[in-house]
């Protein structure tokens, strides 16, 4: 086993434990906070030129910010490697926490379900903080069909598939892929944001193929082989070419009905959550978070042996 390999192995259990242990850091230390602060001003910018200005722009902006956050992660990362085990391994676990951030999604995602003791407005305020959409009149099963594909989509995004490019690309994958997270996030959207963020939003689709999809098999592990079956045609039911595959697995995997008014719906014929499907989905995406730790480190000590 080569050294390469056990400092990456190590690095990222150590990055695990410091999630587990802390969650996320505040926004005055978190790069992805930075990174927002950057964005906001600049997306106005090139929001406001003209289509064809706006999605070159768009795109100059999205590569030279993956440029420059590839090579502050390379020189990082290299500079970490020449210190002891002791020292180095331990920094870049710090380094690579920011990347991935499943305890805040699972706790986030608990709030919602513990909140329904309080009457359905509490509810709806938490299931609020996890999207976009106008939650305000949401009753019960919608409050928590909201929450549990938000837990599905985003196990993809907060971990797995930071994880898998920390596995083939080191600091610098896990690096990347977040920025194309955020860049999407931020200005991945229709409207105002068409051409501006056209660019981010194909980026991030690139960056998120395969793991969405190690997401969906990761949740399905355990399903019957018509669940499998079943798969891929509902994945396809929802206008992101990702996120319909860890939601679509949640759904069948539960044996429930997800869905975004007007937009999609995954597994219709099934009923919809009840009070357990909250916790029910927790229980399923923790094991699979658990499965990608374990995948990411075997691919990390297998890729650098």
């Amino acid at each position: 086993m080569t050294q390469a390999a056990l400092w990456s192995a190590g690095a990222l259990l150590g990055a695990w434990g410091l999630d587990l242990a802390f969650g996320e850091p505040r926004n005055a230390w978190h790069p992805v906070a930075w990174l927002g602060r950057l964005l906001a001003p600049l997306g106005r910018q090139v929001r406001a030129l003209a289509p064809p200005a706006a999605l070159v722009s768009g795109a100059c902006v999205w590569l030279l910010l993956a440029l420059g956050v590839l090579l502050l992660a390379a020189l990082a990362e290299a500079a970490l490697r020449a210190l002891p085990w002791w020292c180095g391994v331990p920094l870049l676990a710090l380094l690579l926490k920011p990347a991935f951030a499943w305890r805040m999604l699972r706790d986030e995602v608990a709030a919602v379900e513990r909140a329904f003791a309080s009457g359905l407005p509490a509810a709806r305020e938490c299931v609020a903080r996890l999207v976009s959409r106008d939650v305000s009149a949401f009753e019960a099963p919608a409050v928590r069909e909201t929450a549990i594909e938000t837990l599905a989509e985003n196990l993809n995004d907060s971990l797995v598939a930071p994880l898998f490019w920390f596995a083939v690309g080191g600091l610098p994958g896990a690096a990347l892929y977040r920025l194309a997270n955020t860049m999407d996030a931020m200005w991945g959207y229709r409207g105002p944001w068409e051409w501006a963020g056209k660019w981010s939003a194909r980026a991030d689709d690139v960056l998120s193929w395969i793991p969405a999809r190690i997401t969906a098999g990761l949740i399905m592990i355990g399903a019957p082989r018509a669940e499998w079956r079943r798969l891929p045609r509902h994945a396809c039911g929802t206008p992101s070419p990702n996120g319909g595959w860890p939601m679509a697995a949640m759904a069948l995997r539960l044996g429930v009905r997800l869905g975004k008014p007007g937009v999609y719906c995954l597994n219709p014929q099934a009923p919809v959550p009840d009070e357990r499907g909250v916790a029910l989905a927790l229980a399923h995406a923790t094991r699979s978070a658990w499965l990608a730790i374990g995948l990411a480190v075997a691919a990390c000590l297998f890729i650098r042996a």
